[in-house]
């Protein structure tokens, strides 16, 4: 029988570690869009996470072919699963049918973790991706997949999206429990699988998950919209909304987690009980978003600080606005401003404003337990995207992978078409890596930037700002233009509407790259030293003679002066003003 090991690009995603409370989700639905697409953001934070853009074409597989699965955390292998006679094209985390997945690790229960589980969460992600044409297929793949070959991960809340629907799925597993046979004496676990219910979001309603799963109450009573597993077939039927494991209630009786009635039921409190780090640093997350684009907010605040637990936010809500991609795009760069969280604000930031915290996440002093702020950006994000769904026009047109490396805050996000034959190479998978440095690889260009933004955080943004702004504008502004190019094509001959959404893609992802570098340069030599240069309009003065015009030297802001003096006291009081 012919093997087809699983390629490199899966194996990077499933030996990635620390990806625990590490990710954002955002959720759009047609109806709370302004053009009628669907949407969802993703943001793979991750502390040795590579940015890089995934591609993988179609093809066909011959039979007999086997898909090995690898463990995320240690590359030791998992086991196999039969290949399918063909595959979809995948570009990131998103198919050639307008289809995208999304994911945040809530992790729940620690002793339901599978040990024997082959089908860890990027596993489904990215076999559902290529599997599956539609959100309600994907889900119907996953579930299948771990009901045949186990689930090997925590728990999972999965943002699912095609260019009609928009889903989340949670998911946790069932534990180890060995049972042996009496004839064969052969050991297997009577757990596999996983528990499980997926919700379709309402039209014109946003919804958000941020590594804690939000899922409560399941409506059994109505079966015409809510079907188990029992009939997945059902999945199709467009009056189902709400689709759960069949055993989802009675295992969590037979683990005394839950007692009461059907109706009582929620997922998240049961396998997921939520606790003031889940409020803090999770929910808080939904919590911004949510309060950006729709009113009543205020009421949940306590809530998501961890004050008051017991009054839970919606799943959704309803916005006070029709969303753009340009709007996920500003809200994956929230650091909890205009609260009274704002990480600008407090000692930590230091003179400059910086809006980050590095890690741990809590700290010990003098005996007492502290905490950072975990804001929606984030210095160690690896990749975010917003993968946007367009139903009237032809899929590898309609889809697009606005894909950003690095930290939110500083990137640009770059139009893929999720019809596109190949990557540009300096964003490709396997250029460079987490230890591998390269000058000219996209991951890296905007590293260099962000770091340099860290030292002089409020004096260099607005440089860094000013750039951001004009390149996601202009993509903006370029996609109705790109888009009617490509549909004149595409009626007449589609090979060269793909060829054409390819160049846009890589030449614009290339043009990127330079561009920022080009802004890094001119950031050194801006704010050398600590000073600041005279320029305007990106070219930097001299005076009449040629010769370099003197910077300016802006010091500290009188808040950190205060904090200083606070701390040495007459230490550093100048001699004449005693």
């Amino acid at each position: 029988m012919k093997r087809i090991i699983i390629s490199v690009f899966f194996l990077n995603l499933f030996i990635m570690p620390g990806l625990i409370l590490a990710c954002t989700n955002f959720l759009v639905t047609k109806g709370a869009s302004a053009d009628g697409s669907t949407m969802i953001s993703y943001a793979a934070d991750s502390h040795i996470r590579y940015g890089e853009l995934y591609y993988s074409p179609a093809r066909h597989w011959p039979a007999g072919s086997m898909v090995t699965i690898y463990d995320r955390g240690t590359a030791k292998p998992l086991g196999q699963i039969p290949q399918v006679e063909y595959t979809y094209q995948t570009i990131g985390f998103m198919n050639e049918h307008q289809l995208a997945l999304g994911e945040t690790t809530f992790g729940g229960r620690s002793e339901l973790v599978d040990t024997t589980g082959i089908m860890d969460y990027a596993a489904l992600m990215f076999i559902a991706l290529q599997r599956a044409k539609t959100a309600r297929e994907a889900i119907k793949v996953i579930a299948e997949l771990v009901d045949k070959y186990g689930y090997a991960s925590s728990g999972e809340s999965f943002s699912i999206a095609d260019k009609n629907e928009v889903w989340i799925m949670e998911i946790i597993g069932k534990g180890t429990e060995w049972q042996v046979d009496k004839k064969t004496k052969e050991k297997t676990n009577s757990k596999k699988g996983a528990v499980w219910v997926a919700v379709r979001i309402p039209d014109g309603y946003i919804s958000a998950h941020a590594n804690h799963a939000r899922i409560t109450t399941i409506p059994f009573e109505n079966a015409e919209k809510c079907i188990s597993s029992k009939n997945l077939d059902n999945i199709f039927n467009p009056e189902v909304e709400v689709v759960y494991a069949l055993d989802v209630v009675s295992f969590a009786r037979e683990k005394k987690y839950f007692t009461g009635s059907d109706n009582e039921f929620s997922f998240s409190d049961v396998y997921a009980p939520l606790t003031f780090d889940a409020a803090r640093f999770c929910e808080i997350r939904v919590w911004c978003f949510f309060d950006e684009f729709a009113d009543g907010m205020d009421e949940h605040w306590d809530y998501a600080t961890g004050k008051n637990t017991g009054k839970r936010m919606p799943l959704y809500v309803k916005p006070n606005k029709k969303l753009t991609p340009q709007d996920l795009m500003n809200a994956k760069r929230n650091h909890l401003q205009g609260t009274v969280l704002d990480m600008t604000k407090d000692a930590g930031a230091g003179p400059f404003g910086l809006p980050y915290r590095w890690r741990g996440l809590t700290w010990q002093y003098n005996g007492k337990e502290y905490f950072n702020e975990r804001a929606t950006q984030t210095q160690q994000t690896g990749f975010s995207f917003i993968a946007q769904m367009r139903n009237w026009l032809p899929d590898p047109i309609g889809g697009i992978n606005w894909f950003g490396v690095d930290d939110a805050g500083t990137t640009v996000y770059v139009p893929f078409y999720c019809g596109i034959n190949r990557v540009p190479k300096t964003w490709s998978e396997g250029y460079g890596d987490i230890v591998t440095y390269k000058d000219d690889a996209a991951f890296w260009v905007f590293n260099r930037v962000a770091h340099f933004a860290y030292l002089f955080y409020n004096r260099v943004m607005p440089d860094v700002q000013k750039v951001q702004s004009e390149l996601e504008t202009k993509f903006a502004k370029y996609t109705p233009a790109v888009d009617a190019a490509a549909l004149k094509l595409w009626e007449s001959d589609s090979t060269l509407a793909r060829e054409f959404i390819t160049d846009y893609s890589c030449n614009t992802g290339d043009y990127v790259v330079q561009r920022w570098k080009e802004l890094g340069d001119f950031l050194l030599v801006k704010f050398l030293d600590g000073n600041v240069k005279q320029e305007k309009d990106g070219e930097f003065l001299r005076n009449p003679w040629g010769y370099p015009r003197s910077p300016s030297f802006p010091g500290y802001p009188d808040e950190w002066k205060k904090e200083v003096i606070e701390n040495t006291g007459d230490k550093l009081l100048y001699p004449s003003t005693k």
